[in-house]
């Protein structure tokens, strides 16, 4: 059996798009028993003819590969938020030190800044899914690992940076393939919607996974942590043996010098593009990096423990599921210049007074803030570039964004932990959230940031 995409279907109330079960061979849609309107959920309601509607909100679910691409890299996305919580807090149990977060933060993302280029141009040649298959079996390998050492008591933070390391040029070869094999799986209209509903699964799996982390955490320790997310990762994996995938046809040959430079010129002569890859490079340098530290504040500025660590993250997933049904209901009318201004400036605003907060409760609450405004503005930028790009071209320029998004943060943790020797980290995150703020003013006021 398998799910076919019908007709759209339009009642009095709302629009809504249909799905039904069919065979191979012919459509036989299943007849559902008459239920009272209250009985059937609003999210799925099934009317008189069995036929599954599904709401507007989350339209490209109907696509069947989305919808299994969607929910395996859910299931892995909250191993590997268990997983970041778990190792965040071993690493300053071992160190006592906001620095060595910010050299294991670095080690992990600063791979994408390198190979997130090259991993584009692989992305335009080779068939994806086996590319994201390969990628994804190496990082529940270095999740195993990560896994044994610890259990067994052996681990030591060089050890843990070298395996973060390792994920994170996994990470890096696999991010574009990610990114540029979503419009595959559904139609162009369904594109914005389908971002949107991928924002809404990792952020509903930084809700999901610090919260299960924390408490696991308390009963199987780190080790225990770090096995389940290796475990996830087979989610993922499964999905991407079952997607019908059609492998796009390759562009022309060249060197890969050559190809990289045809992605920087086909971004650099189109100055929305590049105007929003700055934009993605300026909060992914002076707002990211916050994240690496939250144990630090968890710990030392609120004096929490590892369940607390969970929530605080738990916090910014929660405002992030939020923004990412924001751009799933606005679609299109979300990719507005002024929507990226107020989200951007609201990102570093909220960052810069969590930076100073002393209350767990008052923290929690500027962190879902700015888990919505991170994810309305990234999201904004992913779905923008992806309508602006050829499909030849998509690969390389879902690179650069992702080196300019993925690539940037470790050296603004860098930056931030080395900045600590000479000033309290709460006082280096506000300085860091004032540039940004200024320097999203100056992309506005000096350059052209038209989204439509």
């Amino acid at each position: 059996m398998r799910y076919r995409h019908d007709t759209c279907h339009k009642n009095e109330n709302k629009k809504a798009y249909t799905i039904s079960l069919s065979n191979e061979s012919q459509a036989n849609p299943i007849q559902a028993p008459e239920l009272p309107e209250a009985a059937v959920p609003s999210l799925a309601r099934a009317d008189e003819t069995g036929v599954i509607q599904i709401p507007r909100i989350a339209r490209a679910l109907r696509n069947r590969d989305f919808r299994l691409f969607w929910s395996g890299n859910f299931l892995s996305n909250v191993g590997t938020w268990m997983q970041n919580v778990a190792q965040g807090w071993l690493v300053l149990q071992l160190t006592n030190s906001p620095f060595w977060l910010s050299v294991v933060g670095f080690a992990s993302t600063i791979p994408i800044l390198f190979l997130a280029l090259i991993g584009g141009v692989i992305a335009d040649h080779v068939d994806k899914r086996k590319l994201l298959m390969s990628t994804q079996t190496a990082m529940m390998v270095f999740a195993f690992a990560l896994s044994a050492l610890t259990y067994f008591h052996v681990i030591n933070v060089l050890g843990i940076a070298l395996l973060a390391m390792g994920t994170g040029i996994a990470t890096a070869l696999n991010t574009p393939s990610y990114q540029a094999l979503v419009p595959q799986l559904v139609p162009r209209d369904d594109l914005t919607n389908a971002i949107a509903l991928n924002s809404a699964q990792f952020n509903m799996s930084r809700v999901l996974g610090p919260t299960l982390g924390g408490f696991a955490m308390a009963l199987v320790g780190a080790a225990g942590n770090f096995f389940l997310n290796g475990l996830s990762f087979l989610a993922v994996i499964l999905a991407l043996t079952r997607i019908r995938y059609t492998r796009a046809a390759a562009p022309g040959e060249g060197h890969l010098w050559s190809k990289l430079k045809q992605g920087f010129s086909y971004i650099a002569n189109r100055e929305q593009m590049a105007s929003l890859v700055m934009l993605a490079g300026i909060g992914s340098l002076l707002a990211v990096p916050y994240i690496t530290f939250i144990p630090y504040f968890d710990r030392d500025i609120l004096h929490s423990d590892e369940r607390g660590l969970g929530t605080l993250m738990a916090c910014s997933g929660v405002g992030a599921f939020f923004g990412a049904l924001t751009i799933a209901h606005r679609g299109k009318t979300a990719l507005q210049s002024r929507f990226v201004m107020s989200t951007g400036m609201g990102l570093f605003a909220a960052i810069f007074c969590f930076s100073f907060s002393r209350s767990f409760f008052l923290s929690g609450l500027l962190l879902m803030l700015v888990g919505y405004c991170m994810v309305c503005l990234v999201a904004t930028i992913n779905s923008s570039l992806q309508h602006l790009a050829d499909d030849a071209m998509r690969g390389r320029v879902m690179s650069i964004y992702s080196t300019a998004f993925f690539g940037l943060p470790p050296i603004g943790s860098l930056i931030a932990g080395a900045l600590t020797h000479l000033f309290t980290l709460p006082h280096v995150i506000a300085g860091m959230e004032v540039v940004g703020m200024a320097a999203f003013m100056w992309v506005f006021t000096t350059r052209k940031v038209s989204l439509q």
